[in-house]
């Protein structure tokens, strides 16, 4: 049901798999770019990081069950 209001939305497995891969790569930056901050603000940076890095799967579930549909 929801993955058929997914696709008739216009979502397609592939974008949802890119985005899988874009938040890995939007993770690994932030992970990077909170080494280089001063550690007040470190912590904050390095949970964001984490938060993000939690996407990758829900993307990737949701991309191979619109692809089922199809």
């Amino acid at each position: 049901m929801v993955t058929r209001f997914l696709h008739a939305v216009g979502l397609r497995d592939w974008q949802m798999h890119g985005a899988g891969l874009s938040s890995i790569g939007l993770c690994i930056v932030l992970w990077i770019r909170a080494k280089t901050l001063d550690q007040e603000e470190r912590g904050n940076a390095e949970r964001r990081a984490l938060f993000i890095g939690l996407w990758p799967p829900m993307f990737w579930l949701i991309g191979d069950a619109l692809q089922r549909d199809e």
